[in-house]
């Protein structure tokens, strides 16, 4: 029974990585696509996606924080 937890754990952790890092290479691309269309609007653009790609990177920090939890108080 433990082993199941213990690969649930890992699975879990493993989905909140690649998850966090489909979304920020989405979003990046996207941003570096953006500019390219219009450099002109580089500042502004690259202004505008600061904030949700931190907010993006603090979600799976905080999600793998609480599984870290979970672990430990098992």
């Amino acid at each position: 029974m433990e082993s199941l937890y213990i690969i649930g754990v890992a699975l879990g952790l493993g989905l909140i990585v690649v998850g966090a890092g489909l979304g920020i290479g989405r979003f990046t691309a996207a941003a570096a696509e953006s500019i390219a269309r219009q450099p002109s609007a580089a500042a502004q653009i690259s202004g505008a996606v600061q904030l949700p790609l931190f907010l993006l990177e603090g979600v799976a920090i905080l999600a793998e924080v609480f599984i870290f939890i979970v672990v430990l108080m098992r």
